[in-house]
């Protein structure tokens, strides 16, 4: 048996998220500890997919609706060693390198406030990532309005000076 999904990432417009993959149980604390300590006053929820023993989604965060939010997309994709943050107050540029680096982290599939989907395939043994669609296709390539409004905005969130 070999089924592909399309599953449709709901979460509010506002929540930033990063799906994952990882491949050990103190992936969600080693997760929680790197955004507490990279972006004072984030707000989140984690959700980590084990893919052996309990087979138990495992959770942390300081939000509950964010946790909640996690949670369901986690479920709904429902491959073991995934994880799913959502965030308020940080985007995934603050913490995207540092979560790279924790050791048992193997992949990000994406980091993105954008509508989202993901291509899993269903097996009698369990469902995998095959990768995401994130956002919309191109509409063209900026001209010089696009480029005036691109860097205003960076200034605007504080990225640029």
């Amino acid at each position: 048996m070999l089924e592909l999904k399309l599953i449709e990432i709901k979460k509010p417009e506002d929540v930033n998220l990063i799906l994952g993959q990882s491949h050990f149980i103190k992936s969600v604390e080693d997760i929680y500890e790197v955004l507490v300590n990279n972006v004072p006053g984030i707000k989140f929820g984690i959700a980590f997919a084990e893919a052996s023993g309990a087979c138990k989604v495992r959770v942390e965060g300081n939000d509950p609706e964010l946790k909640k939010v996690a949670v369901d997309n986690c479920l709904e994709i429902s491959a073991g060693h995934s994880f799913v943050i959502c965030m308020r107050n940080a985007f995934p540029i603050n913490i995207l390198n540092a979560i790279k680096n924790i050791p048992e982290v193997c992949n990000i599939y994406c980091a993105t406030a954008n509508l989202l989907k993901v291509v899993v395939v269903q097996t009698e043994q369990g469902n995998g990532i095959l990768g995401v669609i994130d956002g919309a296709r191109p509409k063209g390539v900026e001209d010089e309005a696009d480029l005036i409004w691109r860097k205003e905005f960076l200034r605007k969130i504080g990225y640029k000076l």
